[in-house]
């Protein structure tokens, strides 16, 4: 099991196109964790934001009575692909790893496969 400073890491280094990543609790908004990122991508603003959007989904899936699961959310912008992977184990309810990534040069099938194997070897 890794850290959130190495898993983080790994992230940005090993996945194609990753400009940065955040382990985020979604109950607060806080990133309890970042890397990468820089002035043009202020990770610990894109943590909150993506606690409404995650809080938003959650919300309305409880309002459309669903029994299912978030996996992951993808946001696409004009320049980036935007990844949010709810995480599922007993010690991470309630946290998301977000992932930006150039769209350039990314493989988003790639990135989200390479995320889930990030996720199985955090420590939180």
């Amino acid at each position: 099991m890794a850290n959130v400073e190495t898993v983080l890491k790994e992230a940005i280094t090993t996945i194609d196109g990753a400009v940065g990543a955040a382990l985020v609790d979604y109950s607060s908004g806080m990133a309890l964790g970042t890397a990468g990122g820089g002035k043009d991508l202020d990770l610990n603003v894109a943590a909150a934001g993506n606690t409404d959007v995650v809080r938003a989904k959650v919300r309305t899936m409880e309002l459309l009575n669903l029994k299912d699961e978030i996996e992951d959310i993808l946001i696409t912008l004009g320049g980036q692909y935007h990844l949010i992977r709810l995480l599922k184990g007993r010690n991470s309810q309630g946290l998301f790893l977000y992932l930006a990534l150039s769209k350039d040069r990314a493989n988003l099938a790639m990135a989200r496969h390479q995320l889930r194997q990030i996720e199985t070897g955090l420590e939180v």
